[in-house]
């Protein structure tokens, strides 16, 4: 990704306490990151940091809401997603020869250098926007509880589910009549 300052946080010149910072991510802040998602065609998310700042130690707060245009998996047509999550971090200031077990505690838990100024928080942005776009993407339903993919599609694909239905193998239609009985005297202790 190419350095940018907006995404820079100097917590040297912060008072200790709560402080909030809004970022605003969009395409171009994915492209620029290097890994834009085929699948998704744009994309626009506010994020709201909660930085609490300590004397060893930042508690961070993620709140991220917006929305990504997307195709649909059940019938392709794009539509708005709508996005909304939230992560916490905690970054705890060390010496500079800090163990690599010590690094390797929790996912949630960040180590830096005392001799670090400034906070590059575009990483962390980039994977916890990733991570607030579900794995499955599917028109929200309308008002009135009915499907909100293009109907056209959903026709077809029930024709085609009826069409499998009908075609069922059956070469274990008799192995239902069989009974097997299950004798639990079988292997007895001699």
């Amino acid at each position: 990704m190419k350095r940018s300052m907006e995404f820079e946080l100097a917590w040297q010149g912060l008072k200790l306490g709560e402080h909030i910072l809004d970022f605003q991510l969009n395409s171009a802040f994915l492209t620029d990151y290097g890994v834009m998602p085929e699948d998704i065609t744009d994309i626009q998310a506010n994020v709201t940091l909660k930085f609490d700042k300590h004397e060893s130690f930042f508690e961070l707060h993620f709140d991220i809401d917006g929305f990504v245009i997307t195709a649909c998996d059940r019938c392709g047509d794009d539509f708005k997603l709508m996005l909304w999550d939230e992560f916490d971090l905690i970054i705890k200031l060390n010496e500079a020869e800090a163990t690599e077990e010590e690094e390797e505690e929790d996912a949630d838990v960040v180590f830096i250098p005392r001799s670090e100024t400034v906070l590059d928080l575009s990483k962390w942005l980039y994977e916890f926007l990733i991570l607030s776009i579900p794995l499955q993407r599917v028109h929200p339903a309308k008002s009135n509880g009915e499907s909100g993919c293009n109907e056209d599609v959903l026709k077809l694909l029930g024709q085609f589910t009826e069409q499998t239905e009908e075609k069922k193998n059956d070469i274990w239609k008799g192995l239902e009549s069989i009974k097997i009985n299950n004798n639990n005297n079988k292997h007895k202790n001699k």
